[in-house]
């Protein structure tokens, strides 16, 4: 009676039991949950005749658009493991990753084929497949995209592969700042949980309405592109984050929940158009990635209406491990308050296993609030181990605790709090500053847009609290006024010495600030972290 844990289930679900449903909506083109269902059987079939079996890595690189849902579903179903690539990387780290991978074929989007350009020759793939989109066009050799399923029968029966639970569903690379990518090892039993708690915490039901703000890319879009499925809910594809359009799709398709990193609430809430936006459907929003300063959620909430959600993971914990769970007892604090607990990366969620904050000794922080500790976690949604790395998978779990390298807090309430990754953490004279502090309050400032604070070297201190800082348009603001608003809020030797204004911050494809990139315009080397 056993029946293993795979996402691929819900697939079959969905086209039970809502095959009329619209399932996806990209652009002017949508698909009933059965007509999704046919496509992505169709594509099975395409790659099991082209070579593609049970254990082989199929490496897709493609934007947020119904080709990479069905993606994940196609490689899936054949017992193949998807290995989902970052089109914004650089074409040396695409090299990288796709010949670590062991990927044997590669599906790419024509808009951004030109790295694949670049090292196409130094690649042993067996086939490409090419997502073809108008006004590009590629010098790739490779079969288009429709033209490689088109000789399917629609309703052409999947080949039946048996799934083990354990085996490897996405190899997941990190992006590398200081070394190699990191391909983490996602199972069909870590991306199941992770998404039944996508779907339990976020509370996904039948009649939401899912805008894919989030690259899929990212640790499979945090879970979205099975939990939306397995509810029966509605995909809207989104192929880049443009905040003009997305404000008008809230209204235009009844968007009802997304997932984005605080730059892309950033990004909205400083959007001239929010101004004069009313959304009526007040779209529930899950956001990681950085800590978000509390004044962005709390403006987000009070311009836009969104119903924000704290979430914390990583990609090697598939992702969720913390969620802030929102309790009726908050509703009575201020507006300030509730948005410095939605602040908080929260509590363990229902199916992912056990998290902690601990000294260095293994002991466990005191649930005070002040006590800094990493963050630890083990359970059902911790990765297999890095591909073909078992040097850097054994520095990362220890004793069957997988070590994030967070810093933060335990409240009397259980809710953890992150100060700072280790590496970011500022030690100024022996006292620590938690740069994510420094930067919450610069984020309350009426002319802060974004905010970054780095650790600069210093004669006497060792090192001392810089902010980088990108101001609204117009903003007239002076070093000294940024300085004193800090200590107007802070501990003085918490307050930046130094601030810098800059048009913008170095991010990562999926929104997380690059701060090793400041950083590296100060420090000869990597800052060493004591």
């Amino acid at each position: 009676m056993f029946s293993p844990l795979t996402p691929l289930d819900w697939k079959r679900r969905a086209v039970k039991y809502y095959p009329e449903k619209i399932a996806v909506i990209d652009d002017n083109k949508q698909f009933t949950y059965k007509e999704f269902g046919e496509r992505t059987d169709r594509l099975s079939i395409a790659l099991q005749e082209a070579g593609i079996h049970k254990g082989d890595h199929v490496a897709v690189m493609l934007p947020n658009t119904h080709y990479m849902l069905e993606c994940f579903y196609g490689i899936s179903q054949l017992g193949a493991a998807m290995v989902p690539l970052n089109y914004r990387l650089k074409a040396e780290d695409l090299e990288y990753i796709i010949r670590h991978s062991d990927a044997k074929m590669l599906i790419v989007d024509e808009e951004f084929s030109g790295p694949i350009e670049e090292i196409v020759d130094n690649l042993a793939l067996e086939q490409i497949v090419i997502v073809s989109v108008d006004g590009h066009e590629t010098s790739l050799r490779g079969v288009d995209y429709e033209a490689f399923l088109e000789h399917v029968p629609e309703n052409a029966a999947p080949p039946e592969v048996e799934i083990d639970e354990n085996q490897l569903l996405t190899l997941n690379y990190t992006s590398g700042t200081t070394s190699n990518p990191k391909g983490v090892m996602l199972s069909h039993r870590s991306n199941y949980l992770n998404a039944a708690n996508f779907m339990y915490h976020l509370g996904v039901s039948h009649d939401d309405v899912y805008l894919h703000t989030l690259p899929m890319f990212h640790a499979n879009g945090w879970g979205g592109v099975w939990a939306i499925t397995a509810a029966g809910a509605t995909h809207v594809c989104l192929r880049k984050v443009d905040p003009p359009h997305i404000l008008d799709l809230f209204e235009d398709k009844n968007i009802s929940l997304l997932c984005g990193a605080p730059t892309v609430i950033n990004m909205l809430v400083n959007e001239p158009k929010a101004k004069e936006t009313s959304i009526s459907t007040s779209p529930r929003m899950a956001t990681a990635g950085a800590p978000p300063a509390a004044a962005l959620i709390q403006k987000a909430q009070d311009l836009l209406g969104l119903n924000m959600i704290h979430v914390y993971g990583l990609t090697e914990t598939s992702p969720f491990i913390l969620y802030c769970e929102w309790k009726k007892d908050f509703v009575s604090k201020s507006a300030d308050e509730q948005a410095a607990i939605k602040a908080r990366q929260g509590i363990e969620l229902a199916f992912n296993g056990e998290t902690k904050v601990i000294h260095p000794d293994g002991e466990e922080v005191a649930w005070d609030g002040k006590e800094l500790g990493e963050i630890i976690t083990r359970g059902n949604v911790v990765m297999d181990g890095y591909y073909k790395d078992s040097e850097k998978t054994e520095a990362a779990i220890k004793d069957g605790w997988f070590h994030t390298g967070d810093l933060a807090v335990t409240h009397p309430d259980g809710y953890i709090e992150i100060r700072d990754r280790a590496k970011d953490l500022i030690i100024s004279g022996g006292e620590n500053i938690s740069s994510t502090e420094v930067e919450g309050v610069l984020f309350k400032h009426p002319d802060v847009v974004e905010a970054a604070v780095i650790s600069i070297p210093h004669e006497k201190w060792g090192e001392v609290p810089k902010a980088i800082i990108v101001l609204n348009e117009g903003a007239a603001v002076t070093e000294k006024e940024i300085i004193d608003y800090c200590r107007s809020s802070l501990a003085h030797f918490k307050a930046p010495k130094a601030v810098e204004f800059v048009d913008s911050l170095p991010k990562t494809a999926t929104g997380k600030l690059q701060k090793f990139r400041l950083r590296e315009m100060h420090w000869d080397g990597p800052k060493k972290v004591n």
